[in-house]
């Protein structure tokens, strides 16, 4: 099968086409004809030697599929030869075929595409796990997103908002900020001229938000923090702007507020089993009958991986970037 490879920690250019063995799927697994696969931040981090896959994962990056099941494994019961999926996998995406545990895999929505498909399962996975089982983000609340125009923010924006949650989000430009409102945030804030701090208390009239999604990390911390409601909850999921802060603790204790982090990839399957069903469950009718949609920025050719991620690393783009690997 074709693939592409990380023939070396570096910049975009690491990223080469290759050939390798097609995958045979392993108990309580499918193999799925890749069509499309997203493009996400792990991905970045993994050709730059920051984020090697977990033990017994491919080296091959990509860590969302669409695509048709064509092989089944012992004890995957779930899924049918034909079957249109998408997929969480902890590796393997950038190629013609990956294998996936069935838990893993959820029909695709509605009458999406393959790549609108693709953009789902990391995204939805990550902000389900984090803002809504981590974070436990309820009705009435509100939510602030660091990030608001990358995948992950459009996912927590559409999501939240289609469930009746206030949304506050920052973002780096006017023109994504007007994106991030018409995708459902009541305000963004410009961070580069805007003290995101100052706008959320006005906008909530001095008591905060109930839940922040943090890919920042850094100096945002105690900026977080201070713009929490009491009770309020902290979900890091990323550190782009650094791995160290310094805090003063007495307002963690005071106003019993909740500092948590985590990352999707190493978690087992059954943890991410249950995630799954919950989507199946509460998100996918949403998806389905168009209250939440896909929102592509770009889509590239499987042996032009290495221009996807350089457009990644710019920033530049609002919501997914997706490799057209086998179009059907």
């Amino acid at each position: 099968m074709r693939a592409i490879e990380i023939t070396e920690p570096g910049a975009p250019e690491v990223l080469r086409p290759t050939t390798r063995p097609t995958p045979e799927p392993g108990p309580g697994e499918v193999l799925i004809k890749v069509d499309a696969a997203g493009i996400n931040r792990p991905d970045i981090m993994q050709r730059q030697g920051m984020y090697p896959p977990p033990p017994g994962a491919p080296d091959i990056p990509g860590l969302e599929v669409a695509g048709r099941v064509v092989r089944i494994g012992e004890r995957a019961a779930r899924w049918k030869i034909n079957d249109r999926v998408c997929a969480l996998v902890a590796g393997g995406g950038y190629a013609e075929y990956v294998t996936a545990p069935d838990e893993q895999c959820l029909p695709i929505p509605g009458e999406l595409s393959m790549a609108e498909a693709a953009s789902l399962p990391e995204t939805f996975f990550t902000v389900w796990a984090n803002v809504f089982d981590r974070a436990r983000l309820s009705d009435g609340e509100s939510l602030l997103v660091q990030g608001g125009s990358s995948g992950i923010g459009v996912t927590a924006i559409q999501l939240a908002h289609a469930l009746g949650n206030r949304v506050f989000v920052t973002a780096g430009s006017d023109e994504k900020c007007r994106a991030c409102e018409q995708f459902g945030a009541e305000r963004a804030i410009n961070y580069k001229r805007e003290d995101f701090v100052t706008v959320v208390k006005e906008l909530t009239d001095g008591r905060g938000v109930d839940v922040i999604l943090d890919m920042v990390a850094g100096d945002y911390v105690p900026r977080e923090l201070e713009c929490l409601a009491d009770d309020g909850r902290l979900a890091i999921i990323a550190f782009l702007g650094g791995t160290k802060v310094q805090l003063n603790l007495t307002d963690v204790l005071v106003r019993r507020l909740t500092i948590s982090g985590s990352t999707l990839r190493p978690r087992p399957v059954l943890f991410k089993g249950k995630l799954a069903r919950a989507l199946e469950e509460k998100v996918w009718p949403l998806i389905s009958a168009g209250k939440i949609k896909p929102v592509i920025h770009s889509r590239f050719a499987l042996d032009k991986a290495c221009d996807a991620h350089a457009l990644m690393e710019s920033s530049a783009h609002i919501g997914k970037l997706i490799l057209e690997v086998s179009p059907s």
